[in-house]
Protein backbone atom coordinates (compact mmCIF):
# COMPACT_ATOMS: atom_id res chain seq x y z
CA UNK A 1 0.00 0.00 0.00
CA UNK A 2 3.09 2.26 -0.05
CA UNK A 3 3.24 4.56 -2.77
CA UNK A 4 6.92 4.78 -2.14
CA UNK A 5 9.57 3.28 -0.12
CA UNK A 6 13.26 4.50 0.46
CA UNK A 7 16.11 3.35 2.43
CA UNK A 8 18.52 5.73 4.28
CA UNK A 9 21.95 5.00 5.83
CA UNK A 10 25.27 3.78 4.71
CA UNK A 11 25.55 0.12 3.73
CA UNK A 12 28.68 -1.74 5.09
CA UNK A 13 29.27 0.30 7.61
CA UNK A 14 28.63 -0.49 10.98
CA UNK A 15 25.63 1.61 11.18
CA UNK A 16 21.82 0.41 11.09
CA UNK A 17 20.23 1.42 7.52
CA UNK A 18 16.23 2.50 7.77
CA UNK A 19 14.03 1.15 5.39
CA UNK A 20 11.25 4.55 5.25
CA UNK A 21 7.52 3.44 3.42
CA UNK A 22 5.63 6.60 2.50
CA UNK A 23 1.82 6.23 2.43
CA UNK A 24 -0.73 8.20 0.30
CA UNK A 25 -3.14 10.45 2.77
CA UNK A 26 -6.46 9.63 1.00
CA UNK A 27 -6.28 6.26 1.67
CA UNK A 28 -5.18 6.45 5.07
CA UNK A 29 -8.76 8.53 5.48
CA UNK A 30 -10.04 5.48 4.51
CA UNK A 31 -8.39 2.20 5.87
CA UNK A 32 -10.09 0.41 7.98
CA UNK A 33 -7.03 0.15 10.91
CA UNK A 34 -7.03 3.36 10.85
CA UNK A 35 -7.06 3.88 14.49
CA UNK A 36 -3.80 4.46 16.52
CA UNK A 37 -2.10 4.88 12.86
CA UNK A 38 -3.72 7.48 11.22
CA UNK A 39 -4.45 10.85 13.07
CA UNK A 40 -6.94 14.04 11.25
CA UNK A 41 -5.02 16.61 9.87
CA UNK A 42 -1.72 14.47 9.13
CA UNK A 43 -0.16 15.92 5.72
CA UNK A 44 2.01 12.47 5.27
CA UNK A 45 2.24 9.51 6.89
CA UNK A 46 5.30 7.15 6.80
CA UNK A 47 6.67 4.38 8.68
CA UNK A 48 10.46 3.37 9.13
CA UNK A 49 11.95 -0.40 9.58
CA UNK A 50 15.33 -0.46 10.59
CA UNK A 51 17.52 -3.06 9.10
CA UNK A 52 20.07 -4.56 12.04
CA UNK A 53 23.99 -4.54 10.56
CA UNK A 54 25.67 -7.27 10.93
CA UNK A 55 27.59 -6.28 14.25
CA UNK A 56 24.26 -5.65 15.80
CA UNK A 57 22.81 -8.58 14.72
CA UNK A 58 25.83 -10.69 15.99
CA UNK A 59 25.79 -8.57 19.85
CA UNK A 60 21.97 -9.27 19.78
CA UNK A 61 22.47 -13.04 19.61
CA UNK A 62 25.57 -13.01 22.12
CA UNK A 63 23.27 -11.29 24.69
CA UNK A 64 20.91 -13.98 24.42
CA UNK A 65 23.28 -16.71 24.97
CA UNK A 66 23.58 -18.37 28.36
CA UNK A 67 27.31 -17.51 28.67
CA UNK A 68 25.99 -13.82 28.54
CA UNK A 69 23.65 -14.55 30.85
CA UNK A 70 25.74 -15.85 33.22
CA UNK A 71 28.13 -13.03 33.23
CA UNK A 72 25.86 -10.23 33.66
CA UNK A 73 24.49 -11.59 36.75
CA UNK A 74 28.14 -11.69 38.23
CA UNK A 75 29.20 -8.14 36.76
CA UNK A 76 27.47 -5.89 39.34
CA UNK A 77 30.63 -7.50 41.74
CA UNK A 78 33.06 -6.33 39.52
CA UNK A 79 31.63 -2.89 38.82
CA UNK A 80 31.18 -2.39 42.61
CA UNK A 81 35.04 -2.69 42.75
CA UNK A 82 35.88 -0.78 39.97
CA UNK A 83 33.71 2.10 41.29
CA UNK A 84 35.67 2.09 45.27
CA UNK A 85 38.58 2.11 42.47
CA UNK A 86 37.59 5.75 40.84
CA UNK A 87 35.81 7.21 43.18
CA UNK A 88 37.27 6.61 46.62
CA UNK A 89 41.08 6.07 45.50
CA UNK A 90 41.39 8.49 42.35
CA UNK A 91 41.34 5.86 39.81
CA UNK A 92 39.09 7.77 37.35
CA UNK A 93 41.86 10.51 36.57
CA UNK A 94 45.69 10.31 36.15
CA UNK A 95 47.32 12.57 38.84
CA UNK A 96 50.93 12.45 36.68
CA UNK A 97 51.75 12.18 33.10
CA UNK A 98 53.45 8.87 31.02
CA UNK A 99 52.29 5.40 31.41
CA UNK A 100 54.82 4.96 34.33
CA UNK A 101 52.93 7.70 36.16
CA UNK A 102 49.45 5.65 35.71
CA UNK A 103 50.73 2.08 36.43
CA UNK A 104 52.09 3.50 39.37
CA UNK A 105 48.87 5.28 40.36
CA UNK A 106 47.00 1.83 39.44
CA UNK A 107 49.29 -0.24 41.63
CA UNK A 108 49.13 2.12 44.50
CA UNK A 109 45.17 2.21 44.25
CA UNK A 110 44.83 -1.89 44.18
CA UNK A 111 47.23 -2.23 47.00
CA UNK A 112 45.06 0.29 49.26
CA UNK A 113 42.19 -1.69 48.25
CA UNK A 114 42.95 -4.88 48.82
CA UNK A 115 44.61 -4.11 51.98
CA UNK A 116 41.50 -2.63 53.53
CA UNK A 117 40.04 -5.79 52.26
CA UNK A 118 42.41 -7.87 54.21
CA UNK A 119 41.57 -5.74 57.20
CA UNK A 120 38.29 -6.12 56.87
CA UNK A 121 38.91 -10.03 56.58
CA UNK A 122 40.96 -10.42 59.06
CA UNK A 123 38.12 -7.85 61.63
CA UNK A 124 40.90 -5.54 62.45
Amino acid sequence: MAIRKARQGKKGVAANQVDTYYFDIEKCKHCPFKEGCYKEGAKSKTYSVIIKSNVHTEQMNFQESEYFKEKSKERYKIEAKNSELKHRHGYDVAKSSGLIGMELQGAMAIFTVNIKRILKLLGL
